[in-house]
């Protein structure tokens, strides 16, 4: 898809009323609206709780999650798997008290979009969050360590089954923010078993798929992985990027966007800039990709923008404010330069 760089958002929003939040999706995403999660409404829309259903032994709380491995597991775990190789997706919905802001967003009227997009936590992120009652990553658990993967793809394809009754062209990003440690002593994971994990989930995405992180990271491992669109933290780590300006030529040259995520997620950040402030931002971060011989106009058609990170941990004000920014600076990137 051609992108121009238009618009759209990580996930997360800052309100505890849904109507609100689609209410700003609505008014400013307009071309690729994405539906918002409500971290402030519910703890169970905490990024990693709104995925957890399903997964044998969950235990949910106001505001805990973990694995209670004295459950019974191994029935969830025969039936979790005969539904998985059936690919029986909807055994495993997201249902409205851990997503009201997807219910919601499904409900609206009058959208005309290029594209839907959806979001779900990545593998590494889920499973080094969530921990058993020894307090233990599930990642590192031989048995259930499997699963996350596996259960996050069928979360993964029955969001694009919904979100398809808006819009068949669907943008689902696995959201990783736990990337950044990669290769410290706080993962100890391989760079397989990461490809694998992330592929695994992958799998289940028929439309196009993008990659979130939103620090620092060893972008070459996510780029061995087959997704179509790369969003970063372009406000803060844009030189994170830069260093890779052999993998990403390859990348945008298979046909692969990048999503810059350019309009910071804090209130003192936000504050300080403008539509002109920004747009000198992204160019400064495009800058090292054009040295490099990849053309300045191929970045804008295979580009989106975005706020930095999801926006839950901001104001409504400051919310709303970021998405007017990010839509004034698309509407001055498209009329300058397409």
């Amino acid at each position: 898809m051609d992108f121009g760089c238009r618009i759209t958002a990580i996930g997360s929003m800052p309100h505890t009323d849904p109507s609100k939040a689609c209410s700003e999706v609505s008014r400013y995403l307009k071309d690729i609206p994405a539906w918002p999660q409500l971290p402030g409404r519910t703890f169970a829309e905490n990024m990693c709780a709104q995925f957890s259903e399903g997964f044998p032994g969950v235990v949910v709380g106001e505001e805990t999650l973990y694995i209670d491995r004295a459950q019974e597991l191994d029935k969830p775990l025969e039936e979790f798997y005969t539904a998985y190789l059936e690919n029986n997706i909807d055994k495993y919905p997201i249902t409205r008290d851990y997503a009201a802001g997807l219910y919601s967003f499904l409900g609206l009227e009058n959208l005309t979009p290029l594209a839907v997009k959806g979001h779900v936590t990545g593998p590494i992120t889920w499973g080094l969050t969530v921990t058993d009652n020894e307090k233990r990553a599930i990642i590192y658990d031989e048995t259930l360590g499997d699963v996350v993967a596996k259960l996050l793809r069928l979360k993964a394809s029955w969001q694009e089954k919904e979100l398809r009754k808006i819009s068949k062209n669907t943008i689902i990003f696995v959201d990783e923010p736990y990337m950044a440690t990669f290769g410290s002593v706080s993962m100890n994971l391989s760079q397989e078993r990461v490809v694998n994990l992330l592929e695994g989930v992958f799998g289940g995405i028929s439309g196009l798929k993008g990659v979130h992180c939103c620090g620092n990271t060893d972008w070459s491992v996510l780029l061995e992985t087959g997704f179509d669109i790369l969003s970063f933290d372009a406000y803060n780590y844009a030189q994170s990027l830069s260093l890779y300006p052999a993998e990403i030529k390859k990348f945008l040259g298979k046909g692969g966007a990048i999503a810059w995520g350019i309009v910071p997620n804090d209130e003192p950040s936000l504050a300080k800039e403008t539509v002109a402030s920004l747009k000198d931002r992204l160019e400064a971060a495009m800058a090292p990709f054009t040295r490099n011989g990849v053309p300045f106009k191929q970045l804008i058609h295979q580009g989106l923008l975005t706020p930095s990170c999801g926006l839950a941990s901001i104001s409504e004000e400051a919310a709303g404010r970021a998405l007017e920014l990010l839509s004034e600076l698309s509407a001055d990137i498209r009329k300058r330069y397409l």
